[in-house]
């Protein structure tokens, strides 16, 4: 094929106008190339018709029914519900559908419709909400198909990314691989050329799991291979910022109201040793959450300071920024430190920003805190020795090298409370040494846990009624932000609306997620830390990125939809104050699976053996569920699901660099452009 087509606009695509272009521009595509790498996030699965009796409650199936009786529409507030029933000769379901009453002018009763929609159990009757109709003809067309369903945003429908994607692969046909041909041949793989096209159109669910396992495994293979070169870079940086421990640590660590665990002291002399140490420290603190990485961090950034130095923290989000400034200004005022804390995010005005960021270039600020506004080119360091990363996961290894690059072989302190299994943690952070702290801080209630179902959600509601009455606050965790993005999950939207109604005009419930502005997030967020908000109603967009004491009650939707380590990730949101926590996880599936798995949930509050399990229970086709957003952003792979797949591109990456470190042969040739798109040895950390 001819290269270039990947580089050619969008806009100059069929029925593609500057309007359209913006809105793709919106989803970061400008060119082909972006286009066919932008991979849907589920698929419609066209499966044959089953018998009523037949069909799963709480999975999406196909009914073939005849409407019974008559069909009514009835007006509450501003919402028309229309219902109906219909049969076959095995059993009856009950059909309801919200603001869309010209459905009644055009079905008719006695007649048969082929229905698709999530079948629900209320009492003893089977229910489907917002189910697909079609006739007979129209699902024949279609059926045993796969359709994708792409990510959004307001104003672009999935039939217009559909007819698109058509026209950007049939340009792009013909992709030169980019893997060398022995592992194709050795593992069996696709070209990369035909994974694309079966990744957007699947013929079948079996090439869909060939093109997923080809794309996971390159993504993970190119991934590792620059993650080598970067821990080569820092293996061979001397350490010019040789620090030693100074009395306010001690006399810090005599003062604290709690004594550290013997897991942290272990941690906190690993980090004194590489910052004393002759080559620069690249260190990862892995932690469940709660575990006590902070003062870790404080301590750190401490003995940056005491030896003359200033040291950087970078939080995800501006409300956490926030939260670690407060409370490393409490500490020097209640200690009598020898820091100088500033905190530095998008919010300031030009004015603010500008003062700190001539106060940080002279060295009067020797500890700054705050989100990527760190890395901005207006943003000049005078000695910067040390940066840490809260986090990590939310950055990546891109971003804290770029702060890292504002000094001169800055230390790096990452933190994550992402609770990967080890095995996993050193092939993804294979530049960092791993430092695991699994042992809890004393004084701390357990949370309370419960596996429940849908009919469960009227106590639920009573409950947080209940601790809202007592002066505490809620999370209520939906999958999806609105209506219609993927069928039969609970959406923010409609959820809100709904506790509204439920809990009354009493009660602040708002809603929050990925979509909205940043401002309006952090806003919410800080809002939420105040306690002006009662119950927020959220996607997984508060995995991370907010402290709340206050709150103590985490209940999650369509539970089962998640990994098991993003749930644990949820739940860590309660439990971090004094108060007794609760997390109620509302499980929507009748299926074996689906109970085993959420009964880990429901018996352990450890995260590193939850995640574990979750490598355990989670094979090949998995990645059908909720992505795991918390972990490292890869665009296919999911590193549990397809944790072989990134076990097999260790050890072809670590192969390939022991034979030909810089790739220079001509057996590796084709792996160098991706590796050193400059050309040169020296690797960018841009492109990771």
């Amino acid at each position: 094929m001819n290269e270039q087509a990947l580089y050619e606009s969008v806009v100059n695509l069929k029925g593609v106008g500057d309007k359209t272009a913006a809105l793709f521009t919106k989803c970061n595509i400008k060119n082909v190339g972006d286009l066919i790498h932008y991979y849907p996030r589920a698929y419609d699965e066209y499966s044959d018709i089953v018998r009523v009796c037949d069909a799963r409650i709480g999975e999406i199936v196909t009914v073939r029914c005849v409407i019974t009786g008559s069909i009514t529409n009835r007006h509450v507030r501003n919402l028309s519900i229309l219902n109906f029933s219909a049969s076959d000769i095995t059993g009856q379901i009950k059909f309801t559908y919200f603001n869309m009453p010209y459905l009644r002018s055009s079905l008719r009763a006695g007649k048969y419709y082929i229905f698709r929609g999530m079948l629900q159990q209320k009492a003893s009757t089977l229910v489907m909400e917002q189910a697909q109709i079609f006739k007979d003809d129209e699902y024949a067309a279609i059926s045993g198909s796969m359709q994708p369903r792409y990510p959004l945003v307001k104003g672009l429908t999935n039939n217009m990314v559909i007819k698109v994607m058509k026209q950007a692969l049939m340009l792009s046909a013909g992709l030169l691989d980019s893997l060398p041909e022995d592992i194709i041949k050795s593992e069996g793989f696709v070209s990369h050329s035909e994974a694309v096209r079966n990744i957007h159109f699947p013929a079948s669910k079996d090439k869909l799991l060939k093109a997923h396992d080809r794309l996971a495994f390159e993504e993970f293979f190119f991934f590792i291979l620059k993650v080598r070169q970067l821990k080569n870079q820092a293996d061979e940086s001397i350490n010019t910022h040789k620090m030693i421990e100074t009395a306010d640590i001690p006399r810090l660590l005599d003062s604290l109201p709690y004594k550290l665990t013997l897991t942290q002291l272990k941690i906190w002399d690993e980090i004194k040793n590489d910052m004393a140490g002759s080559h620069v420290m690249n260190r990862l603190i892995q932690g469940d959450v709660g575990s006590g990485k902070t003062i870790l961090a404080f301590l750190s950034l401490l003995m940056t300071a005491a030896n003359g130095y200033q040291g950087a923290i970078m939080a995800p989000t501006e409300v956490l920024a926030c939260q670690h400034y407060d409370g490393f200004m409490e500490m020097k005022e209640k200690y009598n430190l020898p820091i100088n804390p500033v905190l530095l995010i998008g919010s300031l005005t030009a004015k603010q920003k500008k003062l700190a960021q001539e106060k940080i270039a002279m060295g009067e600020y020797n500890l700054i805190v705050g989100t990527n506004a760190l890395m901005q080119e207006k943003v000049s360091y005078k000695n910067l020795a040390l940066v840490v990363t809260d986090e990590q996961h939310r950055f990546g290894v891109r971003q804290r090298s770029l702060l890292a690059g504002k000094g001169q072989d800055c230390h790096i302190l990452a933190m994550s409370a992402t609770p990967i299994p080890r095995t996993l943690a050193i092939i993804l952070y294979g530049d960092l040494h791993i430092s695991i702290l699994n042992e809890m801080p004393g004084g701390r209630l357990p949370i309370k846990n419960c596996v429940v179902g849908t009919n469960y959600r009227p106590t639920a509601y009573k409950f947080i009624a209940e601790q809202i009455s007592k002066g505490h606050q809620a999370y209520v965790i939906c999958p999806m932000i609105e209506e219609g993005e993927m069928e039969g999950l609970e959406n923010v939207t409609d959820y809100t609306k709904t506790l509204q109604n439920a809990l009354g005009s009493s009660v602040r419930v708002e809603m929050l997620h990925g979509k909205m502005k940043g401002n309006v997030k952090d806003e919410l967020m800080d809002e939420f830390s105040k306690g002006n908000i009662d119950v927020l109603v959220s996607t997984t967009v508060i995995e991370v990125g907010i402290n709340v004491p206050n709150a103590t009650v985490m209940m999650i939707e369509n539970a089962e939809r998640f990994g098991l380590a993003q749930l644990h990730q949820l739940r860590g949101r309660v439990g971090r104050g004094s108060s007794q926590s609760y997390c109620i996880f509302i499980n929507t599936s009748d299926t074996e699976n689906a109970r085993q798995r959420l009964d880990i949930m429901n018996h352990s509050n450890d995260g590193f053996k939850i995640a574990e399990e979750d490598l355990k229970q989670r094979g090949p086709g998995d990645f059908f569920g909720i992505r795991q957003s918390g972990d490292l952003s890869f665009e296919v792979a999911d590193i549990y699901s397809d944790s072989d797949m990134l076990k097999k591109a260790s050890m072809y990456a670590d192969d390939i660099l022991r034979e030909d470190p810089d790739l220079t042969s001509e057996k590796y040739k084709v792996l160098r452009p991706a590796v050193f798109p400059d050309g040169v040895n020296s690797f960018d950390f841009t492109t990771l």
